[in-house]
């Protein structure tokens, strides 16, 4: 099986041409954590079919490294508009991609260097996210009001304020100080396996630097620790401006880069903004 390994700010993922490759689908999980195995696999955060699709231009069919299905991946689907663009499945730098029955839509920036052809290459990649969901039903979080913004909760006896918000998957936003030195290995799981999280959570740790910046440490449910998470800096980004903490466009700091996220409070349309990198392709 032919793969591409791809990654946006250091957020990784194992590639596969779904048009060309067919697994069976009972095999894909097992798939994913066989391959998603950094010391007997390929190694990467998790693993991405790109398919044909009727009710967009690709689907983006995507399993965490435990194998769990995810439904939406904001690194992931920049790398996905990068991969089908380089890779000549389309020549349009507008496309739309569909993941979990929910449409996003990507502007493509296309770097005229001379690759694939003289077509160029895919460098960066805007995407549009969609809305949020705050109602706690659909995120969903056990909670009483029809919002949880700065809520509390206990995690192993300690108060943290919550903020929880959807992208297409489901996060909790907390904003805290020496977001560097915390311990996420151990705190991290708590949360994701918390009771008030029906379908467990990705948890983003955030220091707020000024009004227009912040740093952020992520646990993905599935995965663990991770260098980014594009739909949790779209998280972050409408906690920051729910909790009058930042204002409407905020540059996100990472361990693996920075996204640019932009809140369109008039339209309530979440922008994305950042890279898609090419590190490696071979056969498995």
């Amino acid at each position: 099986m032919k793969f591409t390994k791809m990654q946006g700010c250091g957020n990784d993922y194992i590639y596969i041409n779904g048009f060309e490759e067919k697994i069976p689908s009972l095999e894909k999980p097992e798939l994913a954590r066989r391959l998603s195995d950094r010391h007997f696999g390929i190694g990467s955060d998790g693993l991405i079919f790109i398919n044909p699709a009727a009710e967009a231009d690709f689907e983006m069919e995507m399993y965490n490294a435990d194998g769990s299905r995810s439904e939406m991946c904001g690194n992931g689907i920049r790398c996905v508009g990068k991969f089908v663009y380089d890779k000549g499945l389309t020549d349009r730098r507008q496309i739309s991609v569909v993941s979990a029955g929910k449409v996003k839509y990507l502007d493509l920036a296309v770097e005229e260097n001379g690759g694939h052809g003289g077509r160029g290459e895919v460098s960066r990649v805007r995407v549009n996210m969609g809305s949020p969901i705050l109602e706690p039903a659909l995120i969903p979080v056990e909670a009483a009001g029809d919002r949880a913004v700065d809520e509390p909760i206990y995690v192993d006896g300690r108060e943290y304020r919550m903020t929880c918000v959807s992208m297409g998957n489901p996060h909790a936003v907390v904003f805290a100080r020496d977001v560097a030195g915390m311990a996420l290995e151990q705190v991290g799981p708590l949360f994701e396996n918390h009771r008030r999280f029906p379908k467990r959570i990705n948890t983003e740790f955030v220091e707020i630097i000024d009004r227009r910046n912040c740093f952020m440490r992520v646990w993905e449910r599935g995965s663990g620790e991770t260098f980014a998470c594009g739909t949790g800096c779209c998280a972050v980004a409408v906690a920051g401006v729910l909790n009058d903490l930042t204002d409407s466009a905020v540059t996100v700091r990472l361990l693996g880069g920075q996204l640019f996220i932009e809140w369109d409070r008039e339209a309530d349309l979440v922008y994305m903004t950042g890279p898609a990198v090419t590190v490696f392709e071979g056969e498995i």
